[in-house]
C-alpha cells in the first residue's frame, strides 16, 4: 500500500478516490501495479478512477500523461467482453 502523505488509510479504503488520484499522481511502477490489480477486480474502484481521470485531464497542472493512460485504460477494460 502506497504511504500517503495527507491520508490516514487503513486496507479497506486504500483506493479510496484522493487515495487514487494521488496513487496515479504520484505513483511509481509498483503503486500503479497495485491499483491496476484493485482495477481489474472493484469495478468501484475501476468507475473511480474513470472519474478522477476524466476531470484531471482537463487540468493544466496535472501532469495530463499519467491521466490520460489510466482514463483509456479503464474505457478499453469496459470494451473487452
Amino acid at each position: 500500500m502506497m504511504w500517503h502523505r495527507h491520508l490516514d488509510l487503513t486496507p479497506e479504503t486504500e483506493f479510496c478516490s484522493p487515495a487514487i488520484d494521488d496513487i496515479i499522481y504520484h505513483g511509481v511502477w509498483i503503486d500503479w501495479a497495485e491499483l491496476r490489480e484493485a482495477v481489474l477486480n472493484d469495478p468501484e474502484v475501476r468507475d473511480d478512477v474513470e472519474h478522477i481521470c476524466s476531470w484531471s485531464v482537463k487540468d493544466s497542472e496535472a501532469p495530463t500523461q499519467r491521466y490520460h493512460f489510466w482514463l483509456n485504460y479503464v474505457r478499453n477494460l469496459k470494451t473487452v467482453p
